[in-house]
């Protein structure tokens, strides 16, 4: 049975391990250096989670975290999923036990939500031109505007 919780800020640490499964490339290519969580332009996505601004959920499986979708906003012009002060930049990641189990529409769709009624109009990413989940982000109102360093950049309206 799958469920969502809150992500909060004693989730931090796995919140890191969610932000190193997200950083997708394609197969077959391992995941990155866990090192890469240390750049600013990737820690800036994770670091001190429980801002007023952060909004997240958290999907369980049978009880067990599965995996989260969280977004945020930042500065003006950071982040590679930018558009403005008031458009947060999500990401989303599920443990690979349960990836291609028809979770991830279900979740984003619970993050959504919950940033609507956190009062977002809109929100960002940037995804592989290669990642199959291209078509869930699709399924769930996010459309192409765009190329940022050969990634789509995407955008829903809520």
């Amino acid at each position: 049975m799958l469920t969502f919780r809150t992500l909060t800020p004693a989730d931090q640490d796995t919140l890191w391990h969610w932000l190193h499964v997200s950083l997708w490339d394609p197969p077959p290519a391992p995941y990155r250096p866990a090192e890469v969580l240390q750049l600013p332009q990737v820690r800036i996505y994770a670091e001190t989670w429980g801002k007023p601004t952060d909004v997240g959920v958290v999907a369980q499986v049978e009880g067990n975290d599965a995996g989260a979708c969280w977004m945020r906003l930042l500065p003006e012009g950071v982040g590679l999923a930018y558009v403005d002060a008031h458009t947060p930049q999500l990401g989303i990641a599920l443990d690979p036990p349960y990836q291609h189990r028809g979770f991830g529409t279900p979740l984003m769709q619970a993050a959504l939500e919950r940033a609507r009624e956190h009062g977002y109009q809109q929100v960002a990413l940037t995804v592989h031109p290669q990642n199959p989940a291209i078509r869930v982000y699709e399924r769930c109102g996010f459309r192409k505007i765009g190329l940022r360093n050969t990634f789509h950049h995407m955008l829903a309206k809520l």
